[in-house]
């Protein structure tokens, strides 16, 4: 059977492959320690109750029927001002579109700006610019960021690709490293657009940002949240900004998100998710809407949220670095935000104690696994180079008693490898 050259080109998921290996192992009976999934358990991370006795009211309002295009006024005008309150962004409600959570966005963004052949640039390990810019049938220009800069992409990097680019596609914190932009390098980032836009001719098509800012309001210790149109006003005509409830209140499947920019392209974005009907659903954008006022009751909820994440993710690091001290072939990145961990683990070329060589990263993986029943996300589901030694570990549904008892599984694997 044919099927169109978008379906039979797509590639398909790392994650949902190894998730399916992993949930084979739990069903078998087999201890899996699993911090792949970007997503909470909400036996461990409840969204807030104030949202869920709202969304329930909603529904009980008979709240059921569509809600207009570009998101209820209430929720948008909800919006405006928590996100000028709390971020310091004045957006207006016909320059804010909500949407059922972040992808519709992101689709939409890729869409409404981009054509065909059009240059998108991205950095790996990120995630999935990769299978968007095959959407649109975009020119991948990949960024291969390195670990002394945290993973996150440079102005230098980006420099040498800017001219006849369409799109720079930026997440801060990062999805899959925990990682942030600092003050000087985003606004380095931004001066280039702007110096780039700014020798384009009138009827060229400009250089725009999509601005994934999903997980800003996870940060720790002294770690800032910047943005571009903060630091650098004249970006607030080339950035779209993504964002959503999804993980600032564990609310992944209650799906309401939001994007912010230029009028004209949120327009734009409105009338392609239209033919799609990626709505929020009804309900939760009343409650959405509703909960928002609530900012005491938000505060105290992220106050909770943030240190019971940040204890985990530091809990984990403080272990792998515990090992490294001991020699051990393994790393990590100091967390700064959102609910990831980035970690190393480089037993390329080392022998099991079966007399197996670990030849490839996915060897390692797999041993890994089978050994210390610990499941984490190569970043070459990311993007990266398959032989990459880096994980994305992620604490959505860690139980804070099976650090240890996973770190000393984790430190028994280690040693048989010679």
């Amino acid at each position: 059977m044919k099927l169109s050259q978008l379906s039979e080109t797509l590639i398909g998921s790392e994650i949902v492959k190894l998730g399916g290996e992993i949930r084979e192992k739990i069903r078998q009976g087999e201890r899996i320690y699993n911090f792949t999934v970007g997503d909470f358990d909400p036996s461990i991370f409840p969204i807030p109750k104030e949202l869920e006795d709202a969304i329930v009211e909603a529904y009980r309002k008979h709240f059921t029927n569509y809600p207009a295009a570009e998101g209820n006024l209430d929720l948008r005008e909800a919006l405006h001002s928590f996100i000028k309150d709390e971020e310091g962004l004045d957006y207006g409600t016909n320059e804010i579109l909500v949407a059922s959570g972040g992808r519709p966005l992101i689709y939409a963004v890729f869409r409404a700006v981009c054509d065909k052949g059009d240059k998108i640039i991205y950095a790996v390990p990120s995630w999935n610019n990769n299978h968007y810019t095959h959407f649109v049938g975009g020119e991948h220009i990949v960024i291969e960021a390195k670990a002394e800069n945290n993973f996150m992409p440079t102005a230098d990097e980006i420099r040498p690709f800017v001219q006849q680019a369409t799109l720079i596609s930026l997440c801060s914190p990062q999805n899959p490293t925990g990682t942030t932009f600092g003050r000087e390098e985003l606004k380095a980032i931004c001066d280039l657009v702007i110096e780039e836009n700014n020798r384009r001719g009138s009827g060229e098509k400009k250089l725009y940002v999509m601005y994934d800012q999903m997980y800003w309001h996870l940060t720790y210790g002294n770690i800032q949240h910047y943005n571009p149109v903060a630091l650098l006003p004249a970006m607030r005509e080339y950035t779209i900004f993504i964002d959503a409830i999804s993980k600032v209140f564990a609310a992944t499947g209650v799906r309401v998100g939001w994007g912010m920019g230029p009028a004209t392209i949120i327009s734009k974005m409105k009338a392609i998710l239209t033919h799609i009907g990626a709505w929020a659903p009804m309900a939760e954008q009343k409650a959405v809407a509703h909960y928002l006022q609530n900012r005491g009751g938000i505060k105290k909820y992220l106050s909770h949220f943030k240190g019971e994440i940040e204890e985990r993710l530091r809990r984990i690091y403080e272990g792998f670095m515990h090992l490294k001290a001991k020699g051990y072939a393994i790393d990590a990145i100091a967390p700064e935000a959102a609910i990831y961990l980035t970690i190393k683990i480089d037993l390329v070329g080392k022998t099991t104690p079966g007399g197996k060589k670990l030849e490839t990263q996915s060897d390692v993986t797999a041993y890994i696994l089978n050994t210390a029943g610990l499941a984490v996300v190569p970043f070459y589901a990311f993007g990266t180079a398959r032989n990459s030694p880096w994980y994305r570990l992620s604490v959505g549904t860690c139980k804070k008693d099976e650090i240890e008892e996973m770190t000393g599984k984790l430190r028994e694997a280690l040693k048989q490898v010679c």
